[in-house]
């Protein structure tokens, strides 16, 4: 006796409905599980937890650093004439922590100066005064103060380092030290 055509589809329809029961079925429960997890979740008090912020120190504002300590209109230029290597910029930091404003630092054209010169390129009498201070050089000290007028440079004051640089106690200390 031969299978009847529609039994066969019958047997099939019903597998692919319990099939697709179980699949819903299952995913009924995950669906209430994630429920349940969410709630437990959400209505959860937990461990109260402290919070504490650091204090804050009041730090200066930048505008009240300035005006107790003004950095000077002053463009300088420092050259090495001495030919002690890095010299020329360990001085612009030097001057930078007396507030002058160092624009450039390079070698001089020759590394035989003899003196330490400071040499006033403009009228601004202040500016030179301001540099020799730092040296501890007087205005009237000829020996390493220049008037030489130059407006070109576009610098008020320039300052070449000479063999002298041991003998000056701002710029002794400065002289990297070989070990």
């Amino acid at each position: 006796m031969a299978p009847k055509k529609g039994f066969h589809l019958k047997k099939k329809s019903h597998s692919q409905s319990l099939t697709l029961n179980a699949a819903i079925g299952i995913v009924g429960v995950l669906l209430l599980g994630f429920i349940y997890s969410f709630s437990r979740n959400v209505s959860q008090t937990g461990v109260p937890i402290e919070v504490t912020f650091p204090k804050v120190i009041a730090q200066p504002l930048a505008v009240d650093v300035y005006m107790s300590n003004p950095i000077q209109d002053i463009k300088v230029e420092v050259l090495n004439g001495c030919g002690i290597k890095g010299i020329a910029a360990r001085t612009a930091d030097f001057l930078r922590a007396n507030h002058v404003d160092v624009v450039r630092s390079d070698n001089a054209d020759n590394h035989a100066y003899p003196n330490t010169i400071i040499i006033g390129r403009n009228e601004n009498m202040e500016s030179l005064k301001v540099v020799a201070k730092s040296f501890g050089f007087a205005l009237d000290d000829k020996t390493h103060i220049l008037i030489d007028p130059d407006e070109s440079l576009g610098v008020d004051v320039t300052v070449i380092l000479g063999k002298d640089i041991y003998s000056i106690p701002e710029l002794s200390s400065l002289i990297p030290t070989r070990p």
